[in-house]
């Protein structure tokens, strides 16, 4: 299983913060970011989109119907791991 510390950050432009994508094998993936204008971000946490096959974000997902905020790196691993199994 993918955990948190498995994601490689890259750094978004003008200072927006920071952000990891990744796929599955399932076709699902997701995309996490962190800052300023992210939900938790100026506390120093994560923002989680799921993403459809199509690299887009999946609203219909039995995860979430949106994207989920204030994350712990504990919590973007959880979330992972229920992706992965989707």
């Amino acid at each position: 299983m993918t955990t948190f510390n498995d994601l490689i950050f890259n750094k978004l432009p003008d200072g927006m913060g920071i952000q990891c994508r990744i796929e599955f094998p399932n076709g699902y993936g997701a995309s996490i970011v962190k800052g300023p204008y992210t939900y938790g971000g100026r506390d120093g946490l994560f923002e989680l989109a799921v993403l459809g096959s199509d690299g887009q974000i999946a609203y219909d997902t039995p995860i979430t119907d949106d994207v989920v905020g204030y994350l712990t790196e504990d919590g973007v691993s959880a979330l992972l791991a229920e992706i992965e199994l989707l």
